[in-house]
């Protein structure tokens, strides 16, 4: 369960990546517009790292992007890592760029059939628990931080409405996530306290004091992806600067001198791990966000409403996933859906997803009912049994025998789709009456099929042509031959 949650999570992390790299690029254009456009791109990018499948459209970003195996769950999941990779014979992933996908894969190991768990497994159990320590470390010093910030605080005092003054910090900042409080320093000038206040309302209308711990916290959960680090660090500038421009358009170009000393005054330098701090009127990006403020003018309207639109056309184009793309139905083939069969195929009779998704693509004798399946994987040889139960006797009961023929051809077929299973039972229980209740079965081994084909099954060649041989083939022999 929590190598499956870690490749959700992969999936997601390279589907914001995508995401990001078309903010930042996007940013670019948006030099000279209101910093609030820039701020409002990286909501794109949360809506990526909390939903695997927002919205699907034929007009995404992502369809430059999308993996080939997107479209066969019919979901719309962007699944760049597939979710049983670690049951693949030969494992591979698919990245949206063909030649970062060649790489990854080509550092991925093989498949051992006559082993009992995937290598991969083992790299996939190894990764996700290194990215829930991660986490762990992470989101632990995140709280201990903004704990010994709010002792800090127990000394503070009330200046008027939610506005308290202390001697223990040494700049203004917003702290609290029910009842948000602004905590200034004391001795601040009169000249001083009018737009930094402001500044710090601004943060509190705009609930910039939930986004920015909630956006930590997703990346917490997508620590190992550098991108995110980066988008959260553009991110916490963007709200920086559009408060700052917030308070200059409100209260003049006038106070652009007087704001930007304040604000290099103030500045906090490193705060550490940002989710364990407040909303600071000096954090961080002290030089962009001075020339910025120096920079600023109010657009015209017509400005405005050009950028608006264009952001929000970027931003439905980058939250909607692309629709799947539908694959073409295939017809069975002598009763065998070939696609299904090699979509299932794996080297392990152990993975029972991939197991059940091969006997529900095999031709079923006339008068059986589907009862399930064991599967033997303890110790070698590993088995598979698989149970019917018997509503007409006529297709597969002859002179009280089960009639083999189709039961053969089925295990030829799953022995070839199931590289280390040696042995197939075929168990039925009668539902009608007519045998008093009795149980039947019949089993089939690898060896004695090997010696029959005078080959491996295996040799057949892993692809629709190769089981379109193998299944023409096995047509024509009889049970009793074995």
């Amino acid at each position: 369960m929590i190598t499956g949650l870690f490749v959700t999570v992969l999936n997601m992390s390279i589907t914001a990546g995508y995401v990001a790299l078309a903010v930042i690029l996007t940013r670019l254009f948006l030099r000279r517009a209101p910093k609030i456009f820039s701020y409002l791109l990286w909501s794109a990018v949360l809506v990526r790292l909390l939903l695997p499948v927002p919205f699907t459209s034929n007009f995404s970003l992502l369809r430059l992007f999308q993996p080939r195996g997107q479209g066969q769950s019919g979901t719309g999941v962007m699944e760049f890592v597939p979710a049983e990779i670690g049951l693949q014979l030969k494992p591979a992933v698919d990245a949206g760029i063909g030649g970062i996908s060649r790489l990854i894969n080509s550092t991925f190991p093989e498949a051992a059939p006559m082993a009992s768990v995937n290598p991969l497994q083992l790299i996939l159990w190894t990764g996700s628990m290194i990215w829930l320590a991660g986490a762990a470390v992470l989101l632990l010093y995140s709280v201990v931080s903004y704990v010994r910030i709010t002792v800090k605080l127990r000394t503070a005092t009330l200046v008027r409405e939610n506005i308290f003054e202390s001697d223990q910090i040494a700049a203004p900042f917003v702290c609290g996530f029910i009842k948000p409080k602004i905590y200034i320093p004391i001795g601040m000038s009169r000249q001083e306290l009018p737009y930094i206040v402001l500044h710090e309302q601004t943060h509190i209308r705009r609930l910039d004091y939930l986004i920015k711990p909630f956006a930590f916290l997703l990346l917490i959960i997508h620590w190992f992806n550098p991108l995110m680090w980066l988008s959260y660090a553009l991110m916490s500038k963007d709200m920086e600067m559009s408060c700052d421009e917030a308070v200059v358009r409100k209260l003049g170009s006038g106070i652009k001198g007087s704001y930007s000393t304040s604000l290099l005054t103030l500045a906090t330098g490193k705060r550490g791990v940002p989710a364990g701090n407040p909303l600071a009127f000096g954090e961080g990006n002290v030089k962009t966000r001075i020339k910025n403020i120096l920079a600023y003018r109010q657009p015209s309207p017509w400005i405005t409403a050009i950028v608006f639109v264009a952001v929000t056309v970027i931003l439905a184009v980058c939250i909607v996933n692309p629709k799947p793309v539908a694959s073409p139905e295939q017809l069975p083939y002598k009763g065998y859906s070939v696609e299904q069969l090699l979509k299932n195929r794996t080297p392990y009779v152990g993975a029972a997803s991939k197991v059940g998704g091969l006997i529900s693509a095999l031709p079923v004798p006339e008068g059986l009912e589907g009862q399930g399946m064991e599967l033997q994987t303890v110790a070698p040889p590993y088995g598979l049994t698989i149970k019917y139960t018997m509503n007409d006797t006529a297709g597969v009961i002859r002179n009280g025998a089960i009639s083999g023929d189709a039961f053969y051809h089925n295990s030829i077929v799953l022995f070839r789709l199931i590289d280390n299973v040696d042995s197939i039972t075929y168990s039925l229980a009668d539902n009608t009456g007519q045998y008093k209740g009795a149980a039947y079965s019949l089993t089939f081994v690898r060896e004695r099929v090997n010696e029959l084909l005078g080959s491996d099954v295996r040799q057949y060649a892993g692809d629709e042509a190769g089981l379109h041989q193998l299944i023409d083939r096995i047509e024509g022999m009889l049970s009793a031959d074995y």
